[in-house]
């Protein structure tokens, strides 16, 4: 008789996740899984169409196998099961175990065969069937930590006696239980065993690195195969009411879906199949029992190439039935599907160590000098989920990394956003009108009557300066032939005002309107002339623990030095009355001056409208313009009717805290423009918001005086959508829980006390933190400072192996979240960075000492 042995032990503790240390710990926990071995989750497309008896069939297939690589001689299949309801009467890793062990005990074995059952964690009722009430007598509700433990060794000998290597492992286990046979989340609510996503993900997490990385690191020469299987069908719901497609989509394995062959199954089959594709899981194989209706006609009609279609023999229906023939049946799909599963792996690993050499030979990436891009620094990028990329790290691990630079700003909501994609011409104009009606009760609240749409923040603000030059020209009553140019011949010049340190895009028209920068330099732009009068302005940021004004050298000569550049608080910047300050009237005085320089230089010469980013120039290093700076400025163009325009690509939607950047300077622009967030890095789009009177100034009898500017893909129909979705999960407070309902504030995402700290850190030299962006200057001197420096590569690459995704402004490091990301995350990262600038700090202060 093999032996068999059973294992129990328990410890009553309530749940582990209404402790609050355990919480933060669930929050931030890594969703880490090797791939050195395959690893896929079953899906089912309902429940009862035989998932367990799939997984049983893996798990003798691949341990039978003669076509294993000889490097292996020894196997381990590893059966995850994270939720299980019905328990104990009704256990999916149970059954797998004791099929697998009558399996094996009807074979002649030349070597051992291994097979362990373990249950992890169960409710109190689940776990009082299985313990009986005197061990929990002292609590009732929650769950327990339930070690439940069975194994069983079949040996196999060489005739003799003698027991034979190698030894088969088929490893079973469930994760959490309930005593209930309901869905997931009614057994947790009616048992009081609530369980969360992140514990569910945590203890998988653990359970694969164990069984898999564990094991492995210590027995050199290993085969594994491991399956997670789900729960009832692809949207059945977990524990805590999330969909099982949704709550797995972080790990985002391969996935096997088990298919339905009875009638009605070739439309859940192929609806459960478009749920997982949609949310870009890859599916290796479809697989369903026969029930004689031939649904695999059709499927194989449907998935063409795509996907293999396996078919098993019907299953008996006699509950005494064994089934030990029925899987000698099955062999030949099972051989099959296991060799698809192994193959796809294979390709799957292939590609991925393939993409670092291929990406550094086919792409040209924006903002990168190649020459200083090896094929070990390029970030291999598996998938996306939410606000996490998984990673593949050189040790053959994919690691989950925070998007510390929101997707270059554009990551706002869950990336997974239920969308509709209407193309037909009737749903087109509805969510047209739909995101007019948004952006103008929104964003243009006040003063935008009208939108125009186009595909990026650059085109986005080429649009706005023509507009905002027709309208200077229509104000000014200079619209006629004979005020464009002089009697030589002198043409008009119309020239925007900006800042210096600005960013309005790459093409060329948005190009002329910047100073000039690394962006605009000749290496990049041979036919940049500066088309405008460009301000330097005066910036505000945390230096050393007090917020400051910095004034530009030219005010500094004139400043009376009576009126303090220190403020209390941040909050203090931004209030109003300020504008009667003495600071107030050096502001006007230095832009009146700028002004009547430029009209002394050329009487053809005329500011046509002024252009800036409200608060904070993003691609210009991240720095914060004083608000009353830029009021003074709107204030004084607007009196000369200077059309303004906001480019608020960057700071649009809460980037800064509020819906629109506008509101924190207390003025309103002519035109304005917003991209990136408005889809939340979904897809492409940008619209200019004009206010009625720019529109009128386009209006005339004649086709040549409308705005003459078009894109194939203006208003794009899933754009749109999109955008929709996008800002009504930004403004509604039960999907943005960051939102202050009566003002419809941001809460402050970053620790204020933490963010002073690391002002005070002797490598930093300034921080601005406001809303979604907390931006850190390192202190740096000549060639290590500016726009082109690699001064804080190390650290950055330091940060990336703390799963943080960081990308650099030079010297200048930031993070940046979405609108709805949890505070405990931006938490957790900001301590991270402020740990590793200060070893950072210490590891140059050593360098410096030893040189």
């Amino acid at each position: 008789m093999a032996p068999f042995t059973v294992i129990v032990a328990a410890t009553l503790r309530r749940s582990l996740f209404k402790h609050s240390h355990f919480r933060r710990r669930c929050l931030h926990s890594a969703i880490d899984y090797p791939l050195s071995h395959p690893i896929y989750t079953i899906w089912a497309s309902n429940t009862s169409l035989g998932k367990t008896l799939v997984s049983a069939g893996l798990s003798i297939s691949f341990l039978s196998s003669s076509s294993s690589s000889p490097s292996f001689p020894k196997r381990r299949f590893v059966y995850l099961k994270p939720i299980q309801t019905g328990f104990p009467h009704d256990s999916d890793s149970a059954f797998l175990y004791r099929k697998f062990c009558q399996f094996y005990a009807s074979k002649s074995l030349p070597f051992s065969v291994f097979a362990s059952n373990s249950v992890f964690r169960a409710s109190y009722p689940a776990a009082n069937e299985v313990l009986g009430n005197a061990s929990l007598a002292d609590g009732g509700e929650g769950l327990k930590n339930l070690h439940w433990y069975e194994e069983r060794k079949l040996q196999g000998t060489d005739g003799n006696g003698v027991e034979q290597f190698p030894v088969w492992e088929a490893v079973c286990k469930t994760l959490y239980a309930w005593k209930e046979a309901v869905s997931p989340h009614l057994a947790a609510e009616r048992e009081s065993a609530m369980v969360s996503d992140s514990e569910v993900l945590d203890l998988l997490r653990r359970c694969l690195e164990n069984d898999i990385v564990g094991k492995s690191a210590t027995t050199e020469e290993v085969e594994v195969m491991s399956v997670i299987e789900t729960a009832g069908g692809v949207a059945s719901p977990g524990p805590s009411g999330s969909l099982q497609c949704d709550l797995y989509r972080p790990f985002r394995l391969p996935g096997i879906l088990v298919g339905d062959g009875r009638l009605g199954g070739i439309s859940g089959t192929i609806s459960a199949y478009e749920s997982l594709t949609l949310r870009g899981y890859d599916i290796a194989a479809v697989v369903f029992e026969d029930h004689g209706l031939m649904n695999e006609v059709p499927l194989l009609s449907y998935f063409r190439n795509r996907v293999p279609v396996l078919v098993l023999p019907s299953i008996p229906k006699d509950m005494s039935d064994d089934l030990i023939s029925w899987f000698d049946k099955s062999q030949t799909v099972f051989t099959s599907l296991k060799e698809i599963m192994l193959s796809t792996f294979l390709e799957r690993t292939r590609r991925l160590h393939e993409m670092p050499k291929k990406s550094c030979d086919a792409f040209w990436w924006p903002f990168t000098q190649h020459k200083l891009v090896s094929e070990e620094k390029v970030t291999v990028i598996d998938s996306r989920c939410g606000e996490n990329f998984a990673v593949l790290k050189s040790s053959d691990i994919i690691s989950e990394q925070f998007d510390a630079c929101a997707s270059w700003w554009t990551q706002g909501p869950d990336a997974n956003l239920q969308l509709h994609y209407p193309l037909f011409l009737g749903a087109y104009r509805l969510n047209l009108l739909k995101i007019w009606a948004t952006l103008l009760q929104g964003v243009g609240k006040g003063w935008a009557s009208r939108v125009y749409y186009s595909d990026n923040g650059s085109t986005a603000v080429e649009i706005a300066l023509k507009m905002a030059f027709r309208k200077f020209l229509s104000d000014h009553e200079m619209l006629s032939d004979n005020v464009s140019s002089d009697e030589n011949g002198n043409c008009m010049d119309l020239k925007v005002l900006a800042l210096r340190g600005s960013y309005h895009g790459d093409t060329l028209g948005a190009m002329e309107a910047q100073a000039p920068s690394s962006y605009t330099g000749f290496l990049q732009q041979p036919w940049y002339s500066g088309r405008g009068l460009f301000l330097d302005p005066p910036t505000v940021a945390l230096y050393s623990g007090t917020w400051k004004v910095s004034l530009p050298q030219k005010m500094k000569s004139v400043m009376s030095g009576c009126e303090s550049l220190s403020f209390s608080s941040r909050d203090e910047i931004f209030k109003r009355s300020r504008n009667g300050s003495g600071l107030a009237s050096l502001y006007t005085s230095s832009i009146l001056q700028e002004l009547e320089l430029l009209s002394d230089c050329n009487a053809l010469s005329y500011i046509g409208a002024l252009i800036v980013e409200p608060v904070v120039q993003g691609a210009g290093g991240m720095q914060m313009i004083d608000p009353l700076y830029q009021r003074t400025l709107v204030m004084e163009c607007k009196r000369r009717k200077i059309p303004v325009i906001f480019d608020e690509v960057f700071t649009g939607f809460w980037r800064l805290g509020r819906e629109t950047a506008a509101e924190m300077l207390y003025c309103e622009p002519d035109i304005s423009c917003f991209a990136k967030l408005m889809t939340g890095g979904i897809i492409p789009l940008a619209a200019t918001l004009a206010s009625e009177a720019t529109f009128e100034a386009f209006t005339g009898d004649s086709k040549l005086k409308a705005l003459l500017h078009g894109h194939s893909y203006s208003a794009h129909a899933m754009g749109c959508a999109a955008a929709v979705k996008s800002i009504q999960w930004f403004k509604d407070c039960n999907t943005n829980m960051n939102l202050i309902p009566e003002s419809r504030l941001l809460q402050e995402v970053w620790d204020p006390e933490l963010v002073v700290r690391i002002s005070l850190l002797p490598a930093v030299h300034r921080v601005v933190s406001l809303g979604t962006l907390c931006a850190i200057e390192i202190q740096a001197e000549g060639s290590n400072a500016g726009y082109a420096s690699t001064y804080a590569s190390s650290l950055l690459q330091t940060l990336r192996g703390d799963g943080i995704y960081m990308r650099p402004l030079g010297n200048v490091v930031y993070l940046m979240c979405g609108p709805c990301t949890p505070r405990d995350t931006c938490r957790h990262l900001l301590d991270k960075v402020y740990s590793r600038i200060h070893e950072f700090g210490q590891q140059k202060d050593q360098q410096a000492s030893a040189a």
